[in-house]
Formats: structure tokens, C-alpha cells, sequence
């Protein structure tokens, strides 16, 4: 499909007349400023540090040819409005986790995180050595846009509830914000599914307008301060075993750029991808202890319960599959997935296991 074709006929028009006020980019003696907009909120925990750590490795890996200002969430562009931005020229690159975009194609979800999907080696193994990288651009240039992954959060906690969840009955009814696949997933379990950016989470489950929530993992939501408001917190999901973060360009502005410069921008999401999961898998551990020593209860989801977040997930795939493009990306994702999972499990899952009883 022509990409411009795909934009004059689809609805991306919705949010990005709200950037229309945005400025033109900057140019200056052959030098360019380029404005990256975020899903985040300004000094969100690894979030936010990943946006800043890309543009950070932009500005001096280019030399001083490029220059990138980061506008985080609602500086320019609300937290949902960067796609729409990016994809119309309003703004030139938008850091956020692509799954937030799913109602422009369900396929984005697969580089963030979709149900019982990919770990977070799993996706780098898919990503640079498998296609998947290819396949990201392939679904970016529809909307306009050079994608790379440029970050990543690892497993994700299956969040945070109001009272325990002993069964899949206990599911029914529940007001609960989750974005992408995993959301489409509750919805089938008889959940009402919220999806909210992260700086409103805290409010809204502080005025009970949900009733629970899943964010990132113990580091991350211990920062916002769930905690605060409800004790239940299940450290497992099943919504995003690993959740990549992107940053995308405007693939008019991308393809401006020299060669030189197009390199410093993979470049540089490649290295805040690692350093981002470095980041959380560092503090995650200190986090949760400090969360029980405040009285928060740990907690892991039942079997009944993992047995119906399985069969809700097939379901929302199957409504998928007559989409050619994602099933094609789905096949690619999945036989992937179970080539790496075949050698981890011999190899670092059974290490480990061997390494924590012999130690102790």
C-alpha cells in the first residue's frame, strides 16, 4: 500500500490537528533541530530517562549536526497526540510504546508487548538478528514514520488491585487501565478497560474512577506511589513479559538526513534499549523489598486465573489474523519466540535454577 494513500484515507487526522500549532523544524549553518515529543511525562522513572538518554546519544554521537529538544507529555503534544504528530510532520520524533497505537494498526502492539509474548532477549534476539527491525519499518512507512526500538522495561507486574484475585469471577466488573492487546484481552474477561496515559494513572485510581492498575514493575510504580492507595500488587503478568520502547522519526525528515546522521539516530535507540532494561532489572529488586517492608502484599495470579488471561488472548489474536500484515508480522513474531525459548530454557533458565539451589 502507497503510504500517502494509507494517510489521506485513514483517520490519523483526529489528534494532529491539535499540533498543527507546532514550530517547523530548525535549521542553522547546516546544522537541524529536531523536536521529539513523548508519551511521558517530564522526570517519569526510566520512561522519561529513556526519551532523554536517546536524544542524549543523539546530540553527541551526530557531532553537534543534530540537535534534539525533548517535549515531554503535554509540553506540545498530549502523551497519546505524538503519533498523529509525528506521522502528519508536525513534530519530528516521538518516543512512547508503540502499543499506545494500536487503533492505527493492532500490529504495532508487537513492539511493545503483547499477550504471552516475547521476554525482553526473546524481542532483542527477533529485532536485530530475526527481521523484526524490518518489520517495524515496514509498518512505520504506512504511517509515515522510521520506527526503532529504544528502550525497554522487561517484564511487566500485573499491577495493582484493590482486593485479591482469587479467581477469574473476581475479574468481572473491574474498572482497570491496561493499553494494547492485553487490554482487548480483560475486556473479554469482563473487565471495563481504561487506557490512560501514565501521568493521570494516579489520580484515577485515588478517586476510584479504576480500580486497579498495571504500570511498569515495583521501581517504576513505586515512584508515581501506588502504593499509597492500595496494597494488592501481583508482580506477574501476562500482558507485556517484556515491553519495548520506540522512538520514531518522520520518515520525510529520516530520509533528509545524511546517511551519518540516520546512523546516529539506530545507533543511539539501540544503546538506550539496553540501558533502559539495565536500568529497571537494577532497581527493580531493591524496589519490591522496600514495597513489602510498607506493607504492600505480593501476590501472583492463581492458575484459574492464567488459564483465562490464555484463552481471552487467543481470542483477541484470532479477531486479528484476517489482517494480513499482522498475521505476517504474528507468524514472524511467534516462530522466533519459540526458536530463542527453546535454547534459553536449555541453557540460562536451567543454569539459573541449578545456580539459586547450589547457593542457595
Amino acid at each position: 500500500m502507497d503510504r500517502r494513500s494509507f494517510l489521506t484515507t485513514s483517520a490519523l487526522g483526529g489528534t494532529a490537528a491539535a499540533a498543527s500549532t507546532l514550530a517547523a523544524p530548525a535549521y542553522a549553518q547546516g546544522k537541524r533541530t529536531l523536536t521529539m515529543v513523548t508519551s511521558w511525562p517530564r522526570g517519569f522513572a526510566g520512561l522519561a530517562d529513556a526519551a532523554d538518554k536517546t536524544a542524549e546519544n543523539i546530540n553527541a554521537i551526530s557531532d553537534g549536526t543534530l540537535t534534539v529538544e525533548v517535549k515531554h507529555a503535554g509540553e506540545l503534544v498530549g502523551a497519546f497526540e505524538s503519533f498523529d504528530a509525528v506521522s502528519s510532520g508536525q513534530a519530528d520524533m516521538y518516543h512512547a510504546a508503540d502499543y499506545y497505537f494500536v487503533n492505527q494498526h493492532p500490529a504495532f502492539a508487537f513492539f511493545t508487548g503483547v499477550p504471552f509474548g516475547m521476554t525482553a532477549q526473546e524481542l532483542n534476539n527477533w529485532y536485530y538478528h530475526g527481521g523484526g527491525m524490518e518489520r517495524h519499518h515496514e509498518l512505520g512507512e504506512i504511517f509515515n514514520l522510521k520506527s526503532f526500538l529504544a528502550g525497554n522495561t522487561g517484564s511487566q507486574a500485573g499491577g495493582w488491585f484493590r482486593k485479591e484475585i482469587n479467581g477469574p469471577e473476581d475479574l468481572q466488573g473491574l474498572k482497570f487501565r491496561m493499553p494494547g492487546l492485553g487490554g482487548k484481552a480483560l475486556g473479554k474477561l469482563g473487565v471495563s478497560v481504561q487506557n490512560l496515559p501514565g501521568g493521570e494513572i494516579y489520580q484515577a485510581l485515588a478517586s476510584g474512577a479504576i480500580d486497579g492498575t498495571e504500570w511498569v514493575g515495583p521501581w517504576s510504580d513505586e515512584k508515581v506511589g501506588f502504593q499509597e492507595i492500595t496494597k494488592f500488587y501481583y508482580t506477574a503478568g501476562f500482558h507485556e513479559p517484556s515491553a519495548g520502547l520506540s522512538v520514531a522519526c518522520n520518515l520525510d525528515v529520516f530520509n533528509e538526513l545524511t546517511p551519518t546522521q540516520q546512523k546516529a539516530i539506530e545507533i543511539s535507540a539501540g544503546h538506550a534499549n539496553v540501558w533502559n532494561l539495565a536500568q529497571y532489572l537494577m532497581n527493580n529488586a531493591d524496589a519490591l523489598k522496600r514495597l513489602s517492608a510498607g506493607g504492600v502484599k505480593i501476590l501472583e495470579f492463581p492458575d484459574s486465573v492464567w488459564d483465562a488471561f490464555g484463552s481471552a488472548s487467543q481470542e483477541v489474536y484470532a479477531e486479528f489474523m484476517g489482517d494480513d500484515l499482522f498475521k505476517s508480522i504474528y507468524d514472524d513474531y511467534a516462530a522466533s519466540m519459540k526458536s530463542s525459548s527453546e535454547w534459553i530454557a536449555k541453557s540460562s533458565v536451567a543454569y539459573t535454577a541449578q545456580r539459586d539451589r547450589v547457593l542457595g
